[in-house]
C-alpha cells in the first residue's frame, strides 16, 4: 500500500515562509505521531511522501471532520502566538500517513500551497 501525509495550510493567515515552514513541520511530525507504528514504518520506508495544501479555515475545519469520520490520523497545529498570531491559532491541518487513496479522498481536490 502506498501512503503520504498531507498538510493542509490556512492561506488566510499569509504567513511568512519561516513562520509557514516552521508550522507545517509541526503539522507532519503530530500527524505522524498519532499514527499506529505499522503505518509508520511503512511511510519511513516509502520515503516520506508529503504534499502541503492550502485551504481556508472552513474547509480546514471540514477536512478535519472527514478525518475523523474516516478514522484518519488528524492533528490541528495550534500556534503558541509569540510572534505573528493570536495564541491558539489554527495554522494548519495534518493528515496521514495513510494510505493515498484514503487521503486524495478528503484532499484530492485541494491545491498545492504556493
Amino acid at each position: 500500500m502506498d501512503v503520504k501525509q498531507v498538510i493542509v495550510v490556512d492561506q488566510g493567515l499569509d504567513l511568512p515562509p519561516g513562520k509557514l515552514a516552521a508550522q507545517v513541520a509541526h503539522g507532519s511530525i503530530a500527524a505522524f505521531l498519532a499514527c499506529d507504528e505499522s503505518i509508520q514504518r511503512e511511510w519511513l520506508q516509502q520515503g516520506m511522501a508529503k504534499i502541503v495544501l492550502s485551504a481556508d479555515r472552513e474547509q480546514l475545519t471540514a477536512l478535519h471532520q472527514q478525518a475523523l469520520d474516516a478514522q484518519l490520523p488528524s492533528c490541528w497545529v495550534r500556534d503558541a502566538g509569540k510572534t505573528l498570531v493570536a495564541p491558539g491559532t489554527v495554522t494548519c491541518l495534518g493528515l496521514g500517513p495513510a494510505a493515498v487513496t484514503e487521503i486524495d479522498k478528503i484532499t484530492g481536490h485541494l491545491a498545492l500551497l504556493s
